[in-house]
């Protein structure tokens, strides 16, 4: 079968061997299939990336002098069942699948491991036991992102998000497009997003952010500059305090977080936004760090493959809380997929661009610009 195989840093098409499923596995006609961007991370940093996965137990991640059929955003149709699957679906149903292979030799990482090839491809094997069947009518474009859906549901479940939070995306690639989307799926009613790029902001714009902001002309945390809800200064906080502990007229030695109980009730309480770091850029914690307002909860989605450094005291002095993020689980990911096909998320601006197999190398240079394109799909079927 044709697939795109990356060596050294190269993509090429080549003629690679067919697949056959083994026990437990589905073979899958790749229908589409998205470019992530841990794929434009992985052509560049792939050894750093493989060295950091080997030290938390994980030894196959792929590396450069490998050849490596990437691809791990993807749906297609049931080409094919190993031995010893329960064959759930008839042969030619639409599915999607997590990126994630039981080879019977041990897990491994579709499209992020040699032993695993992905769906840069005519076909990919996947597990029968984490796919799942694509709801009637829904396009394959749409099924497709069901996987940067469910890194983005994860990411907005890691930050424990409320209606009436305030969130601030920055970042407006893919993948805070996609936190964007399951933010205001989930009822948030203030999305503010940032990002440099006029044409990113624009698709921020039709995801459903409420406040759009281009950080070379203003900055996105002046909205927080004169709220009584979000505290900027230290100041505030201490006067927050006194003026608690005034309305109290009770034991004055209460602990802080009763303090702050207390101050919301009488409706001065303080909290801090919710931050979702997604650029993963040498700096941009930092900035974050420095820049929120106090009491402010980050977490980290963007990849950033470089040493970073923050000003711990900054982060201690303002109490802000920091979360990473990685992946999702599988109730994410059918919960990603449901809430496209119930139309409560609809993902099609992400999707700028679809290319042949013969396109894939093009395209990775292409997503380097970000007023080119934001979510490029393969359809191995194109010429």
């Amino acid at each position: 079968m044709r697939a795109v195989t990356l060596h050294q840093g190269q993509l090429e098409v080549q003629d690679i061997p067919d697949l056959r499923p083994a026990k437990g596995q589905v073979l899958i006609d790749v229908t589409r299939c998205g470019i992530c961007g841990s794929d434009l991370h992985a052509r560049v940093h792939g050894d750093a990336t493989a060295d950091a996965a080997a030290e938390i137990g994980y030894d196959q991640f792929m590396r450069s002098d490998q050849r490596v059929v990437m691809g791990h955003e993807f749906t297609g149709t049931i080409a094919e069942y190993g031995p010893g699957t329960r064959k759930k679906w008839p042969t030619g149903s639409s599915v999607v699948a997590m990126p994630i292979l039981d080879t019977g030799r041990g897990v491994h990482l579709v499209g992020l491991s040699e032993l695993a090839p992905g769906a840069y491809a005519e076909q990919v094997l996947v597990s029968e036991a984490l796919t799942f069947p694509v709801p009637g009518g829904l396009s394959p474009d749409v099924a497709a992102l069901t996987e940067p859906l469910a890194v983005a549901l994860h990411a907005v479940n890691r930050g424990d998000v409320g209606a009436k939070d305030t969130a601030v995306v920055i970042g407006c690639g893919p993948i805070g497009l996609a936190v964007i989307l399951m933010l205001k799926a989930k009822g948030v009613r203030t999305v503010i997003a940032s990002d440099y790029s006029v044409g990113r902001r624009e698709l921020a714009r039709r995801c459903g952010a409420d406040v759009i902001v281009d950080p070379g002309a203003e900055s996105p945390w002046s909205t927080f500059a004169d709220s009584k809800t979000y505290l900027t200064q230290a100041s505030s906080l201490f006067e927050l305090a006194v003026d608690s502990m005034t309305k109290l007229r009770s034991v004055p030695l209460l602990p802080w977080n009763r303090v702050l109980e207390t101050a919301q009730k009488l409706g001065a309480g303080p909290r801090g936004p919710v931050v979702f770091e997604c650029v993963g850029m040498p700096g941009v914690i930092e900035h974050i760090v420095t820049s929120a307002p106090l009491l402010s909860r980050v977490v980290v989605v963007g990849v950033c493959m470089e040493p970073d450094t923050f000003r711990p005291v900054m982060a201690i002095n303002k109490e802000i809380e920091l979360r990473f993020a990685l992946g999702y689980d599988p109730a994410e990911f059918h919960r990603a997929l449901m809430l496209t096909s119930s139309g409560k998320v609809d993902p099609t601006p992400l999707v700028t661009g679809t290319v042949g197999l013969d396109g894939v190398a093009t395209a990775f240079d292409q997503l380097g610009d970000p007023e080119l394109h934001a979510k490029i799909l393969v359809d191995p079927a194109l010429a």
